[in-house]
């Protein structure tokens, strides 16, 4: 993966910064595994708008993603690397032995042609999902579940990854890419390898109007409105706004809002360094 500049022609072409979508071999995503995308614009049953800034936008379908890969044993060959508007990472068609398709996150150093499996008997190489108590303590994973059977929650975004540091009874301890370490059951699954395009974090839209195909609308701030309108609004000229705080008033911009009796606290060995 790599990114393209261009040159400025245009305004808009100044600081854009886009990926080369070189490991792209599909156009058109599979039919059967794909559904339509309703976009709500912010408005909830009624029609109040309940989430601002949010409306427009190209229409876009959604893309059914294998999280749980429980398929054991039956290994799959990799048909295409797509494109997926719904997330940042690209996403990998597999063709099972069984003659069934399935789409899964498509992690770094996967290639089309390639031979991927689940289960306990899956050898920890790119693209295998298995348990963590079946891979290799330093490994770098993603994909990872919290409880067994209940598909991927943590380390799905493009170029993230985790490493499992070491094993402690009924339980393994993963650093997660924030730089908290938590324990995980042994018996979630996990996917080898980084998650792939790990260049997004490179791109820049350079202009407005790419976040308006993507259904963002403007997005002002709190301290340029009026009182009216949220509480750090108002004051003579520019004025810093007051404690920092959403529209409602809830302290929520550097304060720390985890729950303090949260069950699952236990499992943090060491907190994040943000």
């Amino acid at each position: 993966m790599a990114v393209r500049k261009f040159k400025p022609t245009t305004p808009g072409q100044r600081h854009k910064i886009i990926g080369t979508f070189e490991e792209i071999t599909a156009s058109v995503p599979e039919k059967s595994l794909v559904c339509g995308k309703r976009s709500t614009g912010g408005r909830n049953h009624t029609g109040k708008m309940t989430v601002r800034y949010i409306g427009g936008g190209h229409k876009q379908k959604f893309r059914f993603i294998d999280f749980r890969r429980e398929k054991d044993g039956v290994p799959a060959v990799v048909k295409t690397i797509e494109y997926d508007p719904n997330r940042s990472a690209r996403i990998a068609l597999l063709f099972y032995a069984d003659g069934e398709k399935r789409y899964i996150i498509a992690p770094n150093g996967l290639k089309v042609g390639a031979t991927v499996m689940s289960g306990a008997e899956a050898a920890p190489e790119i693209g295998n999902a298995l348990p963590l108590q079946n891979i290799p303590v330093g490994t770098v994973i993603h994909n990872i579940e919290l409880r067994p059977g209940q598909g991927a929650l943590l380390v799905r975004s493009a170029g993230n990854f985790a490493q499992l540091t070491s094993r402690e009874g009924r339980y393994c301890v993963i650093k997660l890419p924030s730089g908290e370490t938590r324990q995980i059951l042994s018996a979630c699954k996990a996917t080898v390898g980084s998650v792939g395009n790990s260049d997004h974090a490179l791109e820049s839209s350079g202009k407005a109007g790419r976040s308006r195909w993507m259904g963002r609308r403007p997005h002002n701030r709190g301290v340029v409105m009026n009182p009216h309108d949220h509480p750090m609004g108002g004051g003579e000229g520019r004025q810093s706004g007051g404690h920092p705080r959403s529209r409602k008033g809830l302290y929520a911009k550097g304060l720390k809002t985890r729950a303090p009796k949260k069950q699952s606290n236990k499992y943090i060995i060491e907190r994040c360094n943000k």
